[in-house]
Parts: structure tokens; C-alpha cells; sequence
């Protein structure tokens, strides 16, 4: 599979492919790239409908240019803990940014959300995701808001009374809860339409089966969630106060 950064002619071919309707990962199967490498580049370039191969190309040119001179500033010459390649970090993250950005986050918004969860410590002040983002603290406190009104982090204050923004493993079981919950309105709503059309229609049958479709799988996600939490972070008392770990038991 080649390496190195995407070719024009490379960026043609996935025009073409978006211009085709073909996802991302057959576009990727067709240039030999991981189908991270094209979401990525997608993604950044003005999406799936705005991307342009020659426009593309020309930013990626303008964006290596401006990070030759400051570079001994960038995120990229950060001493990294435990022997990472702070390179390979920095690509890690934009990509896990770029995976939150086509589930549906506002760029800023999944940039800071993929820097919270590559930090070990699973939490950073305001000052922190400003410094390692290169941004303005304003846009920080505007993506926090937009992740906590999904319940995607949550906030404490430390020793030094600073607020501190984390993402945990629990944060991720609600956000599942929460989603499988957003259905039960529209299940609601459809049996509703149930009496209304006269059960045996086949107005009032296609609405039974998307309640009892959505019913059935709001269930299973809930279910599910909720096993997977007991198995696989299952709290054990530490020393520290009692953390959650993954279990040893797989079920």
C-alpha cells in the first residue's frame, strides 16, 4: 500500500469516485490508500460535494509551506510521554478528528474532542486545548458547549480550581443511552398513526413496522450498552480511589 502524501493525479481519481457516488472505502481500495487517507483528505478539503482535486491540492501545498519555518512550534515537537512518535500523534489525531467530523462534529468541536481522548490524563483546562490546538480560547468554550450538550465530556474543577474538561468511559455508555432513547418519540408517534390510518392499512403497516423495528433495536442498543459497561469497565478500588478498568473477564 503506498505511502507519502496523496499525488494531483491521486486526487483526481477520488473526485471522480465522489463524483460517482462511490464511498470511501472503495475509492480507497482503488488508489492501494487506507480509506482513513481519503476520508482525511475529503473531510478537509470542503467534503464529499465541495471537493475539488486541483483546489485540494494546491491547500495541501500552502499548508506544508507555512509549517516548514514553525516547526520547532508546532504540536509536533512536543516531547511525547512514553516514547511516541510525536509525528505519528499529530497525523493520529487529525484523523481521529476527521472520524468524528463525518459522524456529524462541527470541525472545531471533533478537534477538540480527538485531543481530549489522546491525552492519557483524559482531561484538559481551557488554556491547555487552546495552546495545543493553536486557537483562540473563544472557540475552545464554543466547541465544549456543543460537547456537552451531547453529554460527550464534562467538566470538575482541580486543585487549583481550574475547570478541566474530561471524557471517560461512561461518557460513551450515556451517549449510547441517550441515543437509543431518541427513538422512543418517533416509535411513539408512529403507533399514533397506527389508529389513525386503520390498523391493516398498508399506510398503518408500514408505521407498525418502523415502531417495532426502532423498538426493537433501541432495546438491543440499550441492553447491549449496558453489558458492555458491566463487562468491560467493570470498577475495581485502587489505592487512588477507585478507577475504571477493563475487565479480564470477556463474557
Amino acid at each position: 500500500m503506498p505511502g507519502g502524501r496523496l499525488t494531483q493525479q491521486e486526487r483526481q481519481q477520488i473526485a471522480l469516485g465522489l463524483a460517482d457516488g462511490l464511498a470511501y472505502a472503495e475509492i480507497a481500495r482503488r488508489l492501494e490508500r487506507p480509506t482513513s487517507t481519503i476520508t482525511r483528505e475529503v473531510m478537509r478539503n470542503g467534503g464529499p460535494t465541495a471537493y475539488r482535486a486541483d483546489l485540494a491540492h494546491r491547500a495541501t501545498e500552502r499548508r506544508a509551506h507555512r509549517r516548514r519555518p514553525t516547526t520547532a512550534r508546532g504540536p509536533e515537537s512536543v516531547p511525547q510521554p512514553h516514547g511516541r512518535d510525536a509525528d505519528a500523534v499529530c497525523e493520529y489525531e487529525e484523523a481521529l478528528a476527521t472520524v468524528f467530523m463525518v459522524s456529524g462534529l462541527p470541525k472545531m468541536t471533533a478537534r477538540v474532542l480527538a485531543c481530549l481522548y489522546t491525552t492519557d490524563a483524559g482531561s484538559l483546562t481551557a488554556s491547555e486545548l487552546a495552546q495545543r490546538l493553536q486557537v483562540s480560547p473563544a472557540s475552545i468554550s464554543k466547541a465544549i458547549t456543543f460537547l456537552e450538550s451531547m453529554e460527550l465530556v464534562r467538566r470538575e474543577r482541580d486543585e487549583r480550581r481550574r475547570e478541566r474538561y474530561i471524557v471517560d468511559d461512561d461518557l460513551w455508555y450515556q451517549s449510547m443511552i441517550r441515543s437509543a432513547r431518541s427513538n422512543d418519540q418517533i416509535v411513539e408517534t408512529a403507533r399514533q398513526g397506527v389508529g389513525i390510518l386503520g390498523p391493516g392499512t398498508p399506510a398503518a403497516t408500514r408505521l407498525e413496522n418502523v415502531a417495532r423495528f426502532l423498538d426493537f433495536v433501541s432495546e438491543s442498543m440499550i441492553r447491549a450498552a449496558e453489558q458492555a459497561r458491566e463487562i468491560l469497565y467493570t470498577r475495581t478500588e485502587t489505592a487512588s480511589g477507585g478507577t475504571a478498568e477493563p475487565s479480564s473477564d470477556h463474557g
